[in-house]
Formats: structure tokens, C-alpha cells, sequence
């Protein structure tokens, strides 16, 4: 049974631990272990993850038999009625078996229940969630390059209408 609660800040070393199980089988044929292992530490670490609470960030945690299996992060953005997905990262134990496409329902939910109209998200080129991404919805709007430290995060921006 898949259920979707809110994330609290109490919840955040189950966000933490989730991240450290899936972005290794995740990015592993994506990025280098450096990069991985950099921004588990920038991203994931607990005061980190706080911080982006603190920001405004909405966490949300998935549970498949009580057991928590992955979460996502949205917040507003500068532009009238446009949310961005921050995070979507589901263990692999779960991929495409359903769970994915209730976490991003119940996000685009979330998001027109505050009055938004459009949803954002970055995807790595290299992620084959893009292609989830695509079958429910999305379009890539456009092919960015971020500097991320060290690092350059290349990405799609993908968009969808939410009315």
C-alpha cells in the first residue's frame, strides 16, 4: 500500500538516509563518484535539509508498506502561479511499479491546491526519469548548463500546465 504524508523536520534523517540509498543506483552510471558523493554531502546533509525547509520548501515522504520508499521537495518560484519540483527520488524497489507517477500527482495536486498553474523541474540529461517525466506530461522548455561548485549540473528544464 503506497501512502504520501508531509514531511516535518523530525522527518528529516528519514530524508537523509533515503537520498544515500537512492542516489548511488540513481546517478551512478550518470555522474562520477565525486560528484555523487559531493552533493549527498552539500544536498542531503541534515542541516542542509533544513535549511531548504526553512526556505519554503514542501517535503513529502512515500510510504509502500509503511516502510518510507521516497520523497519530494516543491516550492514556489519568483514567477506568478509557477511552482518548481525541488526533488523527486524514489528507491529502486519502487521504479515502475506506479509509485512514481502517485508522488508527482499528489505534488501537481498540492501545487493547484495553492493556486498554481504551472509546474517546473530539472532533470540531468543523462536521467532516464526524463522519460517518465515526458509520458505524464512534461516538456523540456529548454537545455541548461549550472555551475555547481566543482561541478556543471547539465540539464533539461521541463514544464507542465497544471489547468
Amino acid at each position: 500500500m503506497i501512502e504520501i504524508k508531509p514531511a516535518k523536520i523530525s522527518d528529516i534523517p528519514v530524508i537523509h538516509q533515503l537520498a544515500h540509498e537512492i542516489w548511488w543506483p540513481t546517478y551512478k552510471d550518470v555522474l562520477s563518484d565525486e560528484q555523487i558523493t559531493f552533493m549527498l554531502d552539500k544536498m542531503y546533509a541534515e542541516d542542509s535539509l533544513k535549511q531548504q525547509f526553512n526556505d519554503g520548501n514542501t517535503f513529502l515522504i512515500l510510504y509502500a508498506n509503511d516502510t518510507p520508499k521516497g520523497f519530494a521537495a516543491f516550492s514556489e518560484t519568483d514567477i506568478d502561479k509557477n511552482y518548481k519540483l525541488q526533488k523527486l527520488y524514489l528507491h529502486p524497489d519502487q521504479q515502475g511499479k506506479g509509485a512514481g507517477k502517485k508522488l508527482i500527482e499528489f505534488v501537481e495536486n498540492e501545487v493547484k491546491k495553492r493556486g498554481g498553474e504551472i509546474l517546473i523541474l530539472n532533470v540531468n540529461r543523462g536521467n532516464k526519469a526524463r522519460f517518465f517525466y515526458e509520458k505524464i506530461g512534461y516538456q523540456i522548455i529548454q537545455e541548461i548548463d549550472i555551475p555547481y561548485f566543482q561541478f556543471i549540473m547539465d540539464d533539461y528544464v521541463m514544464s507542465k500546465s497544471l489547468v
